[in-house]
């Protein structure tokens, strides 16, 4: 099986038990040797678990790891830092796992937003004050959007029509991918997918405990490539002098 795992902000601690204990029986590790505090792999990586820095390496190099732990039935992780979703560069190893119909989970981590949230010793959401947290980057060498933001719901799966609509009203296309989770990693988790047009209909009575998910992040038909792992794209730990200028 393969795993991509969030190791957390930096704390060798703040990784999740479920991802420890992976780490724990993993054969195969690719680690973000840029990010992933060395220590974290010291700890809970076996002696005989076979290394890879990923900061060095490009996209081919870590699928094809990928795909020979698969093939020989290795345990085999891909360790994020913080959480895979934000910023993980993890949709293309996904397609091609889907594509080649290769079966692998993803365990979350604890984002760096958070940990930064708990050293603050304060709250993102105060009630009366703020409401809504928008998670963006400056435009570097990767292209930002200015529109197409992907989108999260809290507390608002009990006015699941209202919240479509207005998205609907705010310039959101009514076949815009959305998805209603319900409670996201517990045993009696729920799924369902569907458009902003047609979620609320296919909700099926969830009034709490769900986040509404809305974007063409839900699109698994879409590839869009990060320029991370890239070999035409050189960084500090890679240098590919055809990317210079990009």
């Amino acid at each position: 099986m393969i795993y991509f795992i969030g190791a957390g902000p930096g704390a060798k601690d703040l990784i999740t038990v479920r991802g420890a204990n992976i780490l724990r029986m993993a054969g195969i590790i690719v680690y973000a040797g840029s990010l992933v505090n060395p220590e974290l792999v010291a700890e809970y990586a076996s002696p005989k678990c076979e290394l890879h820095d990923s900061s060095r390496l490009t996209l081919e190099e870590i699928l094809a790891i990928l795909l020979r732990g698969h093939e020989e039935n290795i345990i085999t992780v891909r360790l994020h830092s913080g959480d895979p979703s934000l910023y993980g560069a993890v949709r293309e190893q996904m397609n091609y796992l889907r594509e080649r119909n290769i079966p692998f989970e993803v365990v979350p981590g604890v984002s760096s937003l958070f940990a930064a949230s708990a050293a603050l010793k304060t709250e993102y959401m105060i009630p009366g004050i703020t409401q809504t947290l928008v998670i963006s980057r400056i435009e570097g060498r990767t292209h930002v959007p200015n529109d197409n933001a992907s989108v999260a719901l809290f507390l608002s799966a009990g006015m699941i029509e209202r919240a479509c609509s207005e998205l609907i009203e705010r310039g959101y296309s009514p076949d815009t991918p959305a998805a209603v989770v319900y409670r996201a990693s517990w045993p009696d988790e729920r799924i369902i997918r569907g458009t902003l047009a047609t979620l609320p209909k296919l909700s099926d009575g969830i009034t709490k405990s769900a986040l509404i998910l809305v974007g063409e992040f839900l699109n698994d038909d879409i590839n869009a490539y990060s320029k991370l792992y890239d070999k035409n794209f050189s960084h500090e730990y890679r240098n590919h002098n055809s990317s210079i200028h990009e």
